[in-house]
């Protein structure tokens, strides 16, 4: 019985301490260190490691097995993605990656850091300190948990977190939410959070996109119609309550109305559509294939979106979209680069952000 019961308690004390050890912590905190700071943390889609096949098998992977991204029942999705998807994708994919790779890593890494640098140069300037300022990836690398660790390295116990998504949807800025949170599942002390659901309406970022748009016609003129592209997503999320779809519309329209331009000109299209279920309308490339026929030859596509350019704009839109309108009777196609390190824009994310620190 005795040799029982000392079993049982050392069996205890393993136990205990097994979960002690589940959650990670600051095990040297030294109470006359330096005071807590505050920090940002900038969010995107992700990318690839490299445009090569296995690296966007491995990154496909981690992107679409995410349930908030494709609403499909697990057991069949899992083998539509494995057996099918996986298998036919990645090389695909990886083409054209290598179409737009620079030395610095695919369009959305090189501009997202861009962006953190800027936005941090104008916090320290802002606030006369050192502002933390990192950047996380939801897939591939710098991974999110990469990112948190980052901070917390910085002595950071106050993060704000801003998703790059200008409009709230559940598969881009409620899927950053799920991964920051899981980060702290697996951390003893959780710091305090700000977190930025969307500024699909913010004056600053509707600003920053009507000085882009005048900029482009001060140039090249007014286009006979000038669409604003967003990110499509399957037309049941809407049904089911992302509100994704009219926030998009809002931020057509307030751009519309800041510039005084006509209803008649402006169109909100939807690209990127995957599957064959019905996804949010119009479809941009479908439209592009009808406007020359209705009389719209010169015509200007901004992807408000996106808050930096990515193979979805450079690719599908300056690429193929410009493809589509002219072997269709368009005449003349500009497409106008997301907002990325502009200085306007970096202004407005670092307002967004600036009334938590």
């Amino acid at each position: 019985m005795q040799y029982g019961f000392g079993t049982s308690q050392h069996h205890n004390k393993n136990s205990r301490l097994g979960a002690q050890m589940k959650y990670q912590g600051q095990t040297e905190y030294d109470h006359k260190g330096p005071s807590p700071r505050r920090g940002v943390l900038l969010c995107n889609l992700g990318t690839p490691d490299a445009p090569k096949t296995p690296e966007l098998r491995r990154y496909l992977k981690e992107f679409l097995s995410d349930p908030r991204v494709v609403e499909v029942p697990r057991l069949l999705w899992w083998m539509i993605l494995n057996l099918i998807i996986l298998r036919i994708r990645p090389r695909r994919s990886a083409k054209l990656y290598q179409t737009v790779w620079s030395e610095g890593g695919s369009p959305l890494l090189v501009h997202s850091k861009a962006q953190v640098a800027g936005v941090k140069k104008i916090l320290d300037e802002k606030f006369d300190d050192d502002v933390p300022v990192v950047l996380g990836m939801r897939y591939g690398n710098p991974s999110m948990e990469s990112a948190i660790a980052e901070l917390t390295a910085q002595n950071v116990r106050d993060i704000t977190v801003l998703p790059l998504y200008p409009q709230y949807s559940g598969a881009t800025t409620g899927s950053t939410f799920d991964a920051v949170a899981k980060t702290f599942t697996k951390t003893r002390w959780v710091p305090e959070l700000h977190f930025i659901g969307s500024y699909h309406q913010t004056p600053a970022y509707i600003n920053a996109l009507c000085a882009s748009i005048q900029a482009h016609i001060d140039e090249h003129g007014m286009p006979d119609k000038l669409m604003f592209s967003y990110h499509g997503t399957p037309e049941r999320y809407l049904h089911n309550g992302d509100p994704y779809h009219c926030l998009c519309h809002q931020t057509t329209r307030l751009v519309r109305e800041k510039m005084g331009l006509d209803e008649a000109k402006i169109m909100t299209t939807f690209q990127s559509r995957f599957g064959r279920e019905p996804w949010l309308q119009p479809y941009t490339d479908k439209t592009l294939e009808a406007m020359p026929g209705d009389g719209i030859k010169h015509l200007a596509v901004i992807c408000p979106g996106f808050s930096s350019d990515c193979l979805e704009t450079i690719e599908e839109i300056d690429g193929e979209g410009r493809e589509i309108f002219t072997e269709h009777g368009g005449e003349t196609f500009h497409y106008i680069p997301c907002l990325n390190s502009q200085p306007l824009h970096l202004e407005a994310l670092a307002g967004i952000v600036s009334k938590y620190l």
